[in-house]
């Protein structure tokens, strides 16, 4: 029955230092502001487009199909109205904010975020795949840092809280993948 309510996710992510050219902070991007509500695997997220100045509310259910494999999630997602995300604002306070750019390769989207607040600093790379056998031939951009896809470390609701201090210090453990 879980599959029915449910898509499967397959992504990789990764740390970059900065956005690859062309693109600057200044680029076309959107406003994330997620709010994971404490002991669920809930996420309330409000998105901004700052060229129109509009909003879009979610709510989402996301939790990794395997714990040991965290490149494979679950996620189910409800789309709100004002009114309707204004009943779930009382939840806001475990907030993560970030903008989103845009990023073509080789024919693959990549998400990156460019994490602002308390872990300025902090920018990530997320793909998405159709295939598993997709996401284990895929090469890894030259701007890349490092791969952190099973780093729970770097999972949304973990990074609450957080400084880049923290992810700096993380950074700095030897690599487990």
């Amino acid at each position: 029955m879980i599959e029915k309510n449910y898509q499967t996710e397959l992504r990789r992510v990764f740390l970059i230092e900065n956005l690859p050219e062309p693109l600057t902070r200044a680029s076309s991007h959107l406003q994330i502001f997620d709010n994971y509500i404490e002991n669920t695997r809930l996420r309330l997220r409000s998105i901004r487009i700052p060229e129109i100045k509009k909003w879009s509310w979610v709510l989402e259910h996301r939790f990794p199909a395997d714990e040991t494999d965290l490149a494979v999630w679950k996620v189910a997602e409800m789309f709100l109205n004002e009114a309707e995300y204004q009943v779930f604002e009382r939840f806001e306070g475990r907030e993560i904010r970030k903008n989103r750019y845009f990023y073509e390769l080789d024919g693959k989207l990549l998400e990156l975020d460019v994490y602002i607040g308390k872990l300025w600093g902090l920018n990530m790379a997320k793909v998405a795949f159709e295939t598993i056998e997709e996401m284990q031939n895929f090469e890894i951009p030259q701007f890349v840092i490092r791969e952190v896809t099973n780093s729970s470390f770097f999972i949304g609701e973990n990074l609450v809280g957080k400084g880049f201090a923290d992810v700096q210090g993380e950074f700095g453990k030897p690599e487990t993948l």
